[in-house]
């Protein structure tokens, strides 16, 4: 019998508070299903799909209800109670769905909805994890380049991005340089695709087409330069891991939204800064 999956099990005995399941007739090893979800003329040696988890005391039990995610599947399940040990998830079924903190990527409250997968603990428990999603997303999206996806935050990344599920269920990653300081695990967010991977990937980007985003860009260089007193103390020469600090846009963009101001006549330009005109 497998914990956390769904498989078909015959009758092998009827009690007064359920019904007995086994692979075969002949097995030992048994489950109940509960007298409220037995079927109605069901038989001694009839079939019956059911899933298999953990009650309350920690006994295997049989359901015919369906879960919202099974074994090595990721889901979004959404925080009923937030405890000292962990969050109690909704996954459909009689009993909540643990998660542990150790299994959190950030801190839950009541309300949140998380990308989720179910695990079996050391214990041989079902319980949730926000970690390891990666491996389980699929690669076949139908989009392309340039349409527009939603997509839920699961995982930050300082050496390659930000990860994201696209309709909870397609690899995506926002790359480093994008600012995602306003994010966290959980949110959703509208993006476009900007290049599909030839393994399947995508790559989002949050930014809006180029002239678009020199406004903005700019609007925001001007903001930081008006912060440092109307001196900026580097120039649109520094390094690309400065400019992501303290401007939250790569370095093009940077130089983009730079030159515009530059001719705009707003600031100029000199070997060691920038000065608001």
């Amino acid at each position: 019998m497998k914990l956390g999956e769904k498989q078909t099990l015959v009758m092998v005995k009827q009690v007064e508070f359920g019904i007995y399941l086994a692979e075969h007739m002949e097995d030992d090893t048994r489950v109940l299903l509960p007298a409220k979800q037995v079927p109605e003329n069901i038989s001694l040696g009839d079939e019956i799909e059911v899933f298999l988890y953990k009650d309350s005391k920690d006994r295997l039990i049989a359901t015919t209800n369906e879960p919202l995610i099974l074994l090595g599947q990721t889901a979004v399940l959404k925080v009923l109670e937030v405890g000292e040990i962990g969050a109690f998830l909704d996954w459909g079924l009689e009993k909540d769905l643990f998660l542990p903190y150790k299994e959190m990527t950030r801190k839950a409250e009541e309300g949140d909805e998380f990308l989720v997968t179910l695990y079996i603990d050391k214990s041989q428990r079902l319980c949730a994890s926000m970690r390891n999603l990666y491996a389980l997303l699929s690669q076949d999206s139908p989009y392309q380049k340039g349409d527009t996806v939603t997509g839920r935050i699961y995982e930050f990344s300082g050496n390659f991005g930000t990860f994201a599920a696209v309709d909870d269920k397609y690899s995506a990653m926002i790359p480093s340089f994008e600012d995602v300081s306003h994010l966290k695990v959980g949110d959703v967010v509208t993006a476009k695709v900007s290049n599909v991977k030839p393994d399947g990937k995508l790559d989002l980007t949050l930014r809006e087409k180029a002239h678009i985003q020199m406004d903005s860009d700019a609007e925001s260089v001007m903001k930081v330069i008006e912060e440092y007193g109307g001196v900026l103390p580097f120039n649109d020469k520094a390094s690309p891991e400065v400019i992501k600090q303290e401007m939250h846009m790569s370095k093009n963009a940077f130089k983009r939204a730079v030159g515009r101001l530059y001719k705009e006549r707003k600031i100029e330009i000199t070997d060691t800064n920038i000065r608001k005109v």
